[in-house]
């Protein structure tokens, strides 16, 4: 039997909402093993006075096998 554990954690880019995911994911998987996926459960921009996207902001849930 397997059993699963989800966390929820924020991650930020100046790049993309892509790069934020990917940048979340690899600095979580230093200290959790065996993730299995994750969901993108919120997105945020921050803007500058112009209403240009200077900072994209996620919030996952990462799911990984408890061992």
């Amino acid at each position: 039997m397997a059993v699963a554990k989800v966390i929820e954690i924020s991650s930020s880019s100046k790049t993309s909402i892509e790069d934020a995911v990917k940048s979340g994911l690899k600095k979580v998987a230093g200290t959790v093993q065996g993730i299995q996926g994750a969901w993108i459960n919120d997105t945020k921009v921050e803007t500058d006075g112009e209403g240009n996207v200077v900072e994209w902001r996620v919030n996952l849930r990462v799911t990984f096998l408890v061992q």
